[in-house]
């Protein structure tokens, strides 16, 4: 079964026994970032540091100033990797290894994006923005993301892509310092908290013969229980049924037309598109919520969250199954640093279950991120899996 491992540039530029390293693991390719968020990551064997520290969502490659000449939004260059293309030179040094190298390219998700053009981010019910939270329903943001993953996708030597966030981002956050846990918010109210009501939207709503102001109260009514230690109260049917035809659509055709663009673009005819995804219109987040039968009509798979018990695995697998045509790719991902979570010591287990309930690959979150025990314990894994 093929397997890959995720893995950041900066795991691989600068150690140069990193690429032989990750292919001793037993794996057959690895999904290496080319565009990605903020964030502060540990590199227990690199040589030469042990923290990097990504400031802002960056593309880890150098931009194409034509595509992006004279256009307010456009991808932020990094400064934490040394070299002019960290992507390039981590890719060429992991092919070298015998290694099949696809992107991973992260969308809807970036916080100096919000930061610097405010009018792009999610706006909730309340009117707090969310700066991390590109608001997809605005055209001048979709023609951003479309265009990125195109540039972040089709980069030398790559044979494929996973596109991750791409549809709505909304409250769930990992922040610096976070303070929002005093209320607990179950899987309702981080959908209520995750709509967006910014202009756009507002027009959408008002396009669909609903007024948003209705709307608007709907939602503040909904959640008004959950502040007083509550439940959520429900939303009517005719109030859901309008978000859900307005961000399905909106999230639908991003996806339809990223695919399509980065199919356009990509040298020959098998350079394969896959979504971080969960079978579940309401999901936001880097696994963004989609329906099997439409995101397999376009893309060529999905990469699904598969880390915990049985029924974690039960409920995403087996929806895609009755959609999959030739060649689509069902992939388990497993976290398997024990310390965020993963569970390295039953891989071979989970990963057996999820075979049986359909899927053909596994993803390996992260190769970097991993202590020498978590890998040791994949290394096992990978030699008894096959």
């Amino acid at each position: 079964m093929k397997s890959s491992a995720f893995v950041y540039p900066w795991d691989v530029v600068g150690d140069p026994d990193a690429a032989a390293r990750i292919a001793d693991l037993g794996v057959q390719q690895v999904t290496l970032a080319s565009a990605y968020h903020s964030t502060r990551a540990l590199t227990p064997r690199h040589p030469q540091h042990r923290i990097v520290t990504a400031r802002h969502s960056a593309v880890l490659y150098p931009v194409d100033e034509e595509r992006w000449a004279g256009r307010a939004l456009r991808p932020y260059e990094q400064a934490w990797v040394a070299g002019a293309d960290p992507f390039g030179e981590a890719a060429e040094a992991l092919a070298g290894a015998g290694l099949e190298v696809h992107a991973w390219v992260v969308l809807a998700h970036n916080s100096r994006l919000g930061d610097d053009h405010p009018g792009t981010s999610v706006r909730n019910v309340y009117g707090d923005r969310y700066p991390w939270a590109p608001c997809i329903g605005r055209p001048e943001v979709r023609e951003y993301l479309v265009d990125l993953a195109v540039e972040a996708a089709v980069r030398p030597g790559v044979a494929g892509v996973e596109l991750e966030s791409c549809g709505w981002y909304g409250l769930a956050h990992l922040h610096a310092h976070d303070k929002i846990g005093g209320v607990g918010l179950g899987e309702e109210a981080q959908y209520l908290m995750s709509l967006c009501f910014c202009e756009c939207c507002c027009a959408g709503y008002e396009g669909l013969g609903a007024s948003p102001e209705e709307l608007r109260a709907a939602v503040r009514g909904a959640l008004e229980p959950v502040w007083a230690g509550g439940a959520p109260g429900a939303l009517g049917a005719d109030v859901a049924g309008v978000f859900a035809a307005w961000r399905d659509g909106m999230a639908s055709g991003l996806q339809r037309d990223a695919v399509a663009a980065v199919r356009a673009a990509a040298p020959g005819s098998g350079f394969q598109v896959l979504l971080h995804a969960v079978p579940s219109r309401r999901a936001v987040g880097a696994n963004v919520g989609v329906d099997p039968a439409d995101v397999l009509a376009h893309a060529d798979g999905v990469v699904l969250p598969c880390t915990g018990d049985a029924a974690v695995r039960t409920a995403v697998l087996p929806p895609f199954v009755p959609h999959r045509r030739e060649g689509t790719v069902l992939a388990a991902n497993f976290t398997v640093v024990a310390g965020m979570g993963g569970r390295p010591s039953s891989l071979v287990d989970d990963a057996a279950h999820a075979v049986e309930l359909g899927a053909d690959e596994i993803r390996l979150y992260h190769a970097g991120l991993a202590s020498e025990g978590d890998v040791g314990e994949v290394r096992k894994a990978l030699g008894r899996l096959g």
